[in-house]
């Protein structure tokens, strides 16, 4: 019997590309639709609609970021208070899904809180930022878990777990999205016109998704056996975890997209429940594509499903989302992975 011979590297190459050129293109085309907004929305104002007519793409830009500047100076002091301990809430539920694996794996007392919300946090301030969260999310916690005694499997273990309790939270709050506010998904079918759908549809899947849910926690009660994969056994997670999942996905993700919300201008709002439907429909097209943060589809979906919100405001909420939920996390993440790295070569001389 021969081995299996290795792929083509030009067909490994090729497809690389064509994904690159997929996410490319994705980007672009968000990003204009964007401008096209934002340039609409300055173009109402008399004065500037006579600038941007004679002027070229880069007066447009200029005046399109004044626009949003001034967006973002009308936020109020409080807006900014509360969307930063929104802040702070996501993150310290995002080291709860680290702490609920480790409850999984049955080694919650052999590593500190403290630890785990630092490992936590470093992991997903790279991730958000980089983009391909689980490729990153599971070099940082291999280095960091490996040194508190956890093996290559149990790190994998605990980065899947992690990772399907963000699903599961966006599965379980998108359902409920979907059953009480069905009409958030029509202004997506401008954008994209398979998602036309008939308000009965959108909530007839709605509760497809909250009855996967719930018989996910109904396994858990009812201790479904273990699921085999050759050499791999997936043992379905025990109560008191499904029961800690249960709240902090949800916790995580209505405080990240309370961020938004907060930064929202009064008039308009729609509400935290549309607030958090567009995150939802956003941020998960964005971490399909893999873009960095998001850029470009996130501002697309939220000015589609935020209407009664100018564009420029939009664009000023997404701006502080991403620089309490991203840019700062990362300048903080950064002196953190430096200080371990020194610790762990401390330790290694002799």
């Amino acid at each position: 019997m021969t081995s299996a011979s290795p792929p083509n590297p030009w067909i490994r190459y090729a497809k690389n590309a064509l994904w690159l050129s997929a996410v490319g293109l994705v980007i672009a085309w968000s990003l204009w639709l964007l401008y096209s907004k934002l340039r609409g929305e300055v173009a109402a104002d008399p004065v500037a609609r006579e600038m941007l007519a004679s002027g070229g793409f880069w007066i447009s830009l200029k005046i399109i970021a004044e626009s949003i500047g001034r967006s973002i100076g009308e936020v109020p002091a409080k807006g900014y208070v509360l969307a930063g301990f929104c802040a702070l809430i996501a993150y310290l539920a995002l080291a709860w899904y680290d702490r609920i694996a480790l409850l999984h794996l049955n080694r919650q007392k052999d590593i500190s809180w403290p630890f785990v919300a630092s490992c936590s946090f470093v992991t997903y301030a790279l991730g958000h930022n980089i983009g391909a969260s689980v490729l990153s999310g599971g070099l940082v916690r291999l280095r960091a878990y490996g040194a508190k005694g956890l093996s290559a499997a149990d790190v994998a273990i605990l980065v899947a777990l992690c990772s399907f309790t963000f699903a599961y939270g966006t599965v379980l709050l998108l359902g409920f999205v979907f059953v009480v506010q069905p009409e958030i998904v029509h202004p997506l079918a401008q954008m994209i016109p398979r998602l036309d759908l008939p308000t009965s549809l959108v909530q007839l899947i709605g509760a497809v998704m909250l009855g996967l849910c719930a018989l996910y926690v109904l396994g858990s009660w009812r201790h479904f056996k273990p699921v085999h994969f050759g050499s791999v056994h997936i043992v379905y997670p025990r109560l008191p975890v499904v029961t800690r999942q249960l709240i902090a996905a949800p916790l995580e993700l209505i405080a990240a997209a309370g961020i938004i919300y907060f930064a929202l201008p009064e008039a308009g709002n729609p509400g935290i429940i549309t607030v958090l439907g567009a995150f939802l429909l956003s941020f998960s097209a964005g971490l399909l594509s893999q873009t960095p943060g998001g850029i470009g589809v996130m501002e697309a979906v939220f000015i589609a499903v935020l209407p009664t919100v100018a564009p420029s405001s939009v664009i000023a909420a997404l701006l502080i989302w991403r620089l309490m939920y991203l840019l700062i996390p990362l300048a903080i993440s950064l002196p953190i992975v430096v200080a371990f790295e020194r610790a762990q070569l401390k330790r290694q001389d002799p």
